[in-house]
């Protein structure tokens, strides 16, 4: 189930009662989507890679805890908590959680329907 707010109601909830999909080995998230944007919450355990990729939708990143080395177009970046990074449509980005759990806020618009289809 996924938290969903519908069109002309505002939905109030704190992460404790979003539903968790485990993605993969070390990786979970969380899911709050609107009419034209959604924000995830992705938990990763130490040493998890995700590999380099872009797609059309637009992103903000915030890393809520932890330290990551983020590749974005062929440069890298070590950040930890508080650090925001934004990825404009099309630009290819990674990242390599580093010695401790990590959680980033993943902001999207449009809404990645990707997601969707796999819960």
């Amino acid at each position: 189930m996924i938290h969903t707010a519908k069109a002309a109601q505002a939905l109030y909830t704190d992460w404790s009662k979003v539903p968790i999909e485990h993605i993969e080995h070390g990786t979970e998230r969380q899911m709050i989507v609107g009419e034209k944007l959604m924000i995830c919450r992705l938990r990763f355990l130490p040493n998890i890679v995700t590999p380099v990729h872009s797609h059309p939708h637009e992103q903000i990143t915030m890393v809520q805890q932890g330290r990551v080395l983020f590749t974005v177009g062929g440069e890298q970046k070590n950040v930890g908590a508080g650090d925001i990074l934004h990825f404009p449509s099309g630009v290819p980005h990674g990242a390599t959680m580093l010695d401790e759990e990590v959680i980033l806020i993943d902001i999207f618009s449009p809404i990645r329907e990707d997601f969707l289809t796999r819960s």
